[in-house]
């Protein structure tokens, strides 16, 4: 039997591969009949030119469970990039989905009555890439995706870690345009 999970909310940063290839993936996961429910059917059923909106699959006829749907952050504009994101980011975001409920992140009696929506981050660079390894890039995408969802099933992190460590945490943007970089 499942257990309701209402909605949850997480996110993760994995970078260190090539150029292109950090992936930073933002999730929603919630149950499927109650208001979690409507906005991904309605996700699914509104396309949106260049932000076109597919499910995570192993294949072209294999969709995982929960049943996840990824968003692009990025206009998708370019052939090279779709494919790059539907195929290599598509796939490795449905294995990380798997890795998350066989890690016990996502109780199995729950995949069938939760959904999962993904906004996945793929550099808009990863097109100039002559030789793009797309191992390091699935590798990348795959890790991120089963940590955003970790995070958003532990609720981390804490109120009490984001308190304590509010003022030591400076975002690496902000920062470089304190020092005229940006």
């Amino acid at each position: 039997m499942s257990t309701k999970i209402g909605i949850r909310v997480g996110e993760a940063l994995v970078a260190g591969g090539p150029p292109g290839t950090a992936a930073e993936p933002e999730i929603v996961i919630g149950d499927l009949d109650g208001p979690f429910g409507s906005a991904f059917a309605s996700l699914l059923g509104n396309q949106v030119a260049g932000h076109t909106r597919v499910l995570a699959l192993l294949n072209t006829d294999v969709m995982v469970r929960p049943a996840t749907l990824c968003v692009s952050k990025v206009t998708v504009k370019d052939t090279r990039y779709t494919n790059i994101l539907m195929g290599t980011v598509q796939y490795a975001t449905a294995m990380g989905v798997l890795d998350a409920v066989r890690k016990g992140d996502i109780p199995q009696a729950n995949v069938n009555d939760i959904g999962i929506i993904i906004s996945i981050w793929l550099n808009p660079s990863v097109v100039d890439v002559e030789k793009l390894d797309h191992k390091i890039l699935f590798d990348i995408h795959r890790e991120a995706t089963a940590r955003a969802i970790h995070k958003a099933m532990t609720n981390e992190p804490s109120i009490e870690w984001l308190l304590e460590n509010q003022e030591k945490i400076v975002h690496k943007y902000f920062e470089r345009a304190l020092k005229g970089e940006l």
